[in-house]
């Protein structure tokens, strides 16, 4: 990459694009290079100069173009909904089965029942606040999330709210613009940061609480990603008030649940301990939950392959990435994985499943949710 800035390698180098597509982009050389180098933003840049002599892989185009698009997301995320109810049946080893075992990965997690608690945005206030201080709070709803994962958007506003945060929402946002950055689609990004940035500029007071890693990250890299637009300072403002919801709830405590004996391996996104730094407010916040044993297995923070599009466009170097990943967390035996980042909830939950393991992959913050319903914390 540096040769190509400097003029001294063609971009059109075949060897050079074979490299950097095979590059995951998970960030984890950055936090031990000795010379502070930012891979990651040197990446884009590069990639996004490919883009100009060369197509972006098909199914990263149908993708991001879907992802973009509400009136594309929308039905296609309707669609998967429908179908998701059978894809368990369908999962397997094969390349649709694994398909069918990432989509099954994303149905709310069922442990004893639903306890009061539906996949609805519905907000179920404290029934004893926790804290005279009510902080607000604007939750970033994302396109997969809002798609496949609204069970997570309401147990995030739940176990927020039992937490002393309010909250209001922000319907002009769009998809954060991660998976076009990454592949290269350096236009189509900055076009969906400046509609979020206008998005919750009309929330200027509120802290943008976010549950997906990936998302996270990118929200917090809109200063450097609208360098020279006009909006380039509302982006700056608007990425220092970005937060993963487990450094709010880390912040407050959070407020202790239930008891639920069952043994966790918590599982790293990259994009959250790496790329954010995040790494033990998630544990904080399973700390809350008594009973609770954490289950460390080896590899915990090597990447699962997902990385956005890479699960499509590398299908089978994301596998093999994977399968280490999964070996080891059958090898710790676990009652369940938990991982905040949809990308590496449907990625590890469709290795398990091709495994013949029964084991569920679910959001932090669903445990939690879970262990305030049993302590009666929510109306």
């Amino acid at each position: 990459m540096r040769n190509v800035a400097r003029g001294t390698l063609d971009i059109t180098d075949p060897d050079l694009a074979s490299h950097l597509d095979r590059c995951l982009g998970c960030r984890g050389c950055e936090p031990v290079c000795p010379s502070g180098v930012e891979y990651a933003r040197a990446l884009v840049a590069t990639r996004a100069l490919l883009a100009d002599v060369r197509p972006i892989p098909l199914a990263a185009r149908i993708l991001n173009a879907t992802m973009a698009e509400p009136l594309l997301r929308k039905p296609a995320l309707f669609g998967a909904r429908l179908i998701r109810p059978f894809a368990s049946l369908l999962a397997g080893k094969s390349q649709p089965g694994y398909l069918f075992g990432m989509l099954s990965s994303t149905r709310p997690w069922l442990l004893d029942g639903a306890e009061g608690i539906g996949p609805g945005l519905d907000i179920h206030s404290a029934t004893e606040p926790a804290h005279d201080q009510q902080t607000p709070v604007v939750l970033f709803e994302g396109c997969v999330m809002s798609g496949l994962f609204s069970h997570v958007h309401a147990a995030t506003l739940r176990t927020l709210s039992v937490n002393g945060y309010v909250f209001s929402a922000a319907p002009a946002q769009a998809c954060c613009g991660a998976l076009h950055e990454h592949a290269g689609q350096k236009e189509q990004a900055i076009a969906l940061a400046r509609k979020n940035v206008a998005a919750f500029a009309e929330h200027p007071d509120s802290i943008i609480a976010v549950n997906s890693a990936g998302c996270g990250a990118m929200l917090k890299d809109y200063g450097k990603l609208l360098e020279g637009d006009p909006l380039e300072q509302e982006a700056i403002a608007m990425a220092a008030r970005v937060r993963d919801v487990s450094e709010l709830l880390a912040e407050r405590g959070p407020r202790t649940g239930k008891s639920m004996r069952m043994r966790v391996a918590y599982d790293p996104p990259c994009h959250l301990l790496h790329a954010q730094g995040i790494a033990d407010a998630p544990l904080a916040l399973l700390d809350a939950v008594p009973g609770l044993e954490h289950v460390e297995h080896a590899d915990a923070e090597m990447c699962c392959g997902s990385a956005g599009s890479f699960s499509f466009t590398q299908s089978k170097l994301s596998r093999e990435v994977l399968a280490r990943k999964v070996d080891s967390i059958l090898a710790a035996e676990p009652d369940i994985v938990a991982t905040g980042n949809p990308g590496c909830i449907m990625q590890i939950g469709a290795g398990l499943a091709a495994a013949g393991s029964k084991l569920s992959v679910v959001h932090p913050i669903e445990i939690l949710d879970r262990s305030y319903a049993r302590a009666g914390y929510y109306d």
